[in-house]
């Protein structure tokens, strides 16, 4: 009997988990990391992202060009880059194994096979949360060195300082819904812990009970026979 418990926080995990992974995939192509916007040139303003730059005017639209060379990117650029394509593929992974792990495949219904799966379900939300956590970086840390570049007194004001960008707040939310979703899998891996108990002791009171039984038959044939 399949807890039903379980079997919403797998499909919980799941949900929470494919929504983390398009905000996570979105926030890698978005041009929108960094915004830029001057008083000198209020009708244009400048977006920057992991793969292009992109200039917004009013009058003319938005024109996106991708860099020529990665030689000439920030530091903290190339890392988001690296960070933001191995999370990306890292959840991605994790998702799929969480698939044949969930209560609701009809595969592996003996004791080891039901092992195999919490197995699978705990590796998927180690996944999850590792790419959380690779999410979780580099925009935190963009977002510090934007903070600190927009309050540093060294620089004049007429010059124009970089803003938060639409990614950044796509970002943190890829990685709150992928540490999540990995929490989601680990409780439901202790609600399968539970069922599979309650499933054991369940079997062994019926085995205990046909075993009375046939005795008591025996019994009773016995005293017939006399």
């Amino acid at each position: 009997m399949t807890n039903p418990c379980m079997v919403f926080l797998e499909l919980l995990g799941m949900l929470v988990g494919t929504g983390g992974w398009f905000c996570s995939l979105a926030a890698t192509i978005m041009p929108q990391w960094l915004s830029l916007s001057t008083e000198l040139m209020g009708m244009e303003s400048y977006e920057q992202g992991l793969w292009e730059a992109c200039v917004i005017q009013e009058v003319a639209g938005t024109e996106c060009r991708p860099y020529d060379t990665i030689l000439g990117l920030k530091p903290e650029f190339m890392l988001a880059r690296v960070l933001m394509c191995v999370s990306d593929a890292t959840c991605l992974l994790g998702l799929l194994l969480a698939i044949p792990s969930m209560s609701q495949i009809n595969c592996c219904k003996s004791e080891e096979g039901q092992r195999t799966k919490r197995g699978l379900k705990i590796t998927a939300g180690v996944f999850l949360c590792i790419a959380g956590l690779f999410v979780l970086f580099p925009i935190s840390y963009i977002a510090h060195d934007i903070v600190i570049k927009y309050f540093d007194e060294s620089i004049p004001h007429v010059v124009p300082r970089s803003e938060f960008g639409d990614a950044l707040f796509i970002g943190w939310a890829a990685g709150l819904l992928d540490i999540v979703a990995a929490v989601l899998f680990f409780t439901s891996c202790s609600e399968s812990r539970d069922s599979e108990r309650y499933l054991v002791y369940h079997d062994q009171r019926q085995q205990i009970r046909t075993i009375d039984g046939s005795r008591k038959h025996t019994e009773t044939q016995c005293h017939l026979q006399k």
